[in-house]
């Protein structure tokens, strides 16, 4: 293929209507068939990191990792340098694709041949393209000025892709954009995912971002809802003012008033000053009322008063005072069932849930799993200072099998347990670690849930001739150890997993030897 042939295959796509995916996966499949290298990736430079937006020839969980800077001295250099940049295949530079180039089922083997050039979008550093081979001299003294020819209809593209993202948020906000709003914000790097749910959400979080309406997010312990209501900010009139978040689960019945609206000096005992509370604080913003189903119904009634006329009333005084302050709040519970069942006020349930916006749980987003794991995984290379760490093929497919009920949660600790576990068997830092699937510890991960056991299979035995009492105790024990891990620690969506008030499990974990 010569060089302008794929120059003109780049500038036909640039003319062709393309979603912007497609048209980067189509450039970085034309840079690797034209160099005839392993893998080539496109990242964009973010504050201090790389983030890839379209690979080929890397493994599945790419895309979600986030390439710090200080960490791959390869990927600083080419982003400081004008031009090319080509390393010599025994450069000392760390690699950071090394095991993971595709093509080499169960031979994780090292990059040898690299290349990359920094990209530059209307004068400013945009990020880098890169290009690795496992054989040595794939790239050699001609491979940087062809790369150097293809810099324009690289940028074009990435260029246009600008372009058509700043035009859909322009038109999803309505033209002209509002006063104070963000016509493009920056895409939170945090929220992982290409799956059609993820996708649907963030749309839809993009158009009720601009309302001042309050917002209701929805979805299963592990999810992710503090994440999205960081984004419902960020995209919002109000990105420029304070986001505070109030975890309703946290707050002691007998404080919460307190600290939700505040005290004056002697409202009750210890007050020793006037105090302002989160509302206050937020004044202007967002508060973000977490785990709102656990408000006391007292405290409730408040809230509704204060959502309904923008006033607060400090804990021992009498004037109101106005507030600005937008609400999203978010629960893994069913409100309408606390509604009938008398612990939440209907009037504010549906004050709140004016827009409720759900949270896919995590088995509904197909291969997103394996992009937040690649995510996890790089924290935890950069974390255990390990040369690279990966996970071998049958790892990605028992991750892929899963059911996560703790959702993104509990596969960050999956990951990050099994990292620790790999170095304490010995592994090598300066290696590249592979993480197996007996590392993982997947509770029976290789069956769907429905599905893991036998009709009539019975649980593992307990131990023979054990009292009745010790045997009960450790039931009850296993059930809260299980319940904790599922729910990231949290007691609060543990005693509700367990179908249990918040104190009276507290009770039993201290009388059980679990709680001091």
């Amino acid at each position: 293929m010569t060089i302008d042939t794929t120059q003109l295959l780049l500038l036909t796509d640039l003319v062709a209507e393309l979603p912007a995916a497609v048209r980067l996966q189509r450039l970085v499949g034309s840079l690797r068939a034209h160099f005839a290298c392993g893998a080539v990736a496109l990242l964009r430079l973010e504050q201090e990191h790389l983030r890839p937006l379209a690979v080929d020839g890397l493994a599945s969980d790419a895309l979600g990792r986030r390439f710090a800077l200080k960490d791959h001295p390869r990927l600083a250099a080419i982003l400081a340098r004008r031009g090319a940049t080509r390393f010599p295949h025994d450069s000392a530079l760390p690699d950071p694709y090394d095991g993971l180039v595709d093509g080499h089922p169960g031979q994780p083997l090292p990059v040898h041949d690299c290349m990359g050039m920094a990209l530059d979008v209307e004068g400013e550093r945009w990020g880098v393209v890169t290009l690795d081979a496992l054989d040595i001299g794939r790239f050699d003294a001609q491979a940087p000025r062809e790369l150097e020819q293809l810099a324009s209809a690289i940028e074009a593209a990435v260029r246009l892709t600008r372009l058509e993202v700043e035009v859909r948020a322009l038109r999803t906000a309505g033209w002209p954009a509002p006063a104070g709003a963000r016509a493009n914000p920056r895409e939170d790097s945090d929220i992982v995912g290409q799956s059609e749910a993820i996708v649907h959400l963030l749309h839809e979080l993009q158009v009720v971002a601009d309302s001042e309406l309050p917002a209701l997010l929805l979805g299963e312990t592990g999810v992710g809802k503090e994440l999205f209501a960081h984004r419902l900010h960020q995209l919002s009139r109000r990105a420029g003012k304070p986001l505070v978040h109030v975890n309703c689960a946290a707050l002691p019945e007998s404080l919460a008033e307190s600290e939700l609206f505040g005290h004056a000096k002697g409202a009750f005992s210890g007050a020793m000053s006037e105090r302002p509370g989160r509302f206050e604080a937020a004044d202007g913003g967002t508060l973000f009322l977490d785990e709102v189903g656990e408000l006391p119904l007292a405290i409730q009634a408040k809230l509704l008063r204060t959502l309904q006329n923008g006033e607060i009333q400090r804990l021992g005084t009498d004037r109101p005072r106005r507030v600005n302050v937008r609400v999203i709040a978010a629960t893994n519970r069913q409100l309408r069932e606390l509604v009938r069942e008398g612990a939440f006020r209907a009037d504010l349930y549906h004050r709140l849930s004016v827009y409720p916006i759900p949270i896919p749980p995590l088995r509904e987003r197909g291969n997103d799993v394996l992009l937040l794991a690649g995510r996890f995984l790089e924290l935890n290379r950069a974390r255990l200072g390990l040369r690279s760490l990966r996970l071998s093929a049958d790892a990605d497919a028992a991750l892929r099998r899963y059911r996560w009920p703790g959702n993104v949660r509990e596969l960050e600790h999956v990951i990050s347990r099994a990292a620790l576990k790999a170095v304490s068997r010995g592994a090598d830092r300066r290696g590249i670690v592979t993480l197996e699937p007996d590392m993982l510890d997947l509770d029976e991960g290789d069956a769907p849930a429905q599905d893991r056991a036998a009709p009539g299979a019975s649980a593992a035995p307990l131990p023979a001739l054990a009292p009745l009492h010790e045997m009960v105790a450790a039931t009850q024990r296993q059930a809260i150890q299980q319940a904790l891990v599922l729910h990231g620690g949290n007691w609060a969506a543990a005693a509700r997993a367990l179908d249990l008030d918040a104190s009276n499990l507290h009770k039993l974990a201290r009388r059980l030897g679990l709680k001091a």
